[in-house]
């Protein structure tokens, strides 16, 4: 697992899918490799993003290394047996082109069964007004990296309200510079720290609705 992790933060790209493989064929459970391998190696790269030891070059390649990894391990996760949770739309908002986090919350959330649409990076707040009614989503999952796109959030959750959809489905958010006054402040339902955490609110709001 430690090599799996340090492949992602060394960008190790030519190794990757072998050291996965080598996992999966000691036993090891492909969430725990998401998890335990994958994930801590993306958390090392965000931490060395902020203190700008890490650029964003470097985060596109850790998120490729992590992607080619994914690759390996995407049939195993939806191999897991699990019933279907939900529907969650999940998206960058607008003005901030950053997915690294938001594909590991999508992971995540695929293999405990939920039923994920991604509407990738720059999402304005129509479009994930227009793609809840259209899937008739349980959860909206917001993601932002940049402090200066945060306030899109708000613009999301002020739309549903316009559409008259606001009490139809739970608002969580989170990304690097979003904390959980912020999160209040804006009306969302819930805030995540990480992606393991966002996918556990994700099943008690899920929970709750049940």
């Amino acid at each position: 697992m430690e090599k799996i992790s340090k492949a992602i933060v060394e960008f190790d790209i030519d190794n990757i899918k072998n050291l996965v493989n080598q996992a999966l064929e000691a036993g090891i459970p492909a969430l725990d490799i998401v998890t335990k391998g994958m994930a801590k190696g993306m958390e090392i790269v965000g931490k060395k993003y902020e203190k700008k030891e890490y650029f964003l070059a470097e985060l596109i390649m850790a998120g490729e290394v992590m992607k080619t990894g994914m690759e390996v391990l995407e049939p195993h996760l939806k191999a897991t047996p699990v019933g279907r949770k939900g529907v969650v739309v999940i998206g960058t908002v607008k003005g901030d082109l950053h997915d690294i986090g938001k594909n590991i919350v999508i992971t995540l959330l695929k293999s405990s069964g939920f039923e994920v649409h991604d509407l990738g990076v720059d999402v304005d707040a129509q479009r994930f007004v227009e793609k809840v009614k259209e899937t008739n989503a349980d959860i909206l999952a917001l993601s932002a990296l940049l402090t200066t796109t945060m306030v899109e959030m708000e613009n999301v959750i002020k739309a549903l309200k316009e559409a008259s959809i606001r009490d139809k489905v739970k608002v969580i958010v989170g990304g690097a510079p979003i904390t959980e006054e912020f999160a209040s402040k804006i009306g969302a339902d819930a805030f995540a720290v990480d992606a393991v955490q966002g996918v556990q609110k994700c099943k008690e709001m899920i929970a709750q609705k049940a």
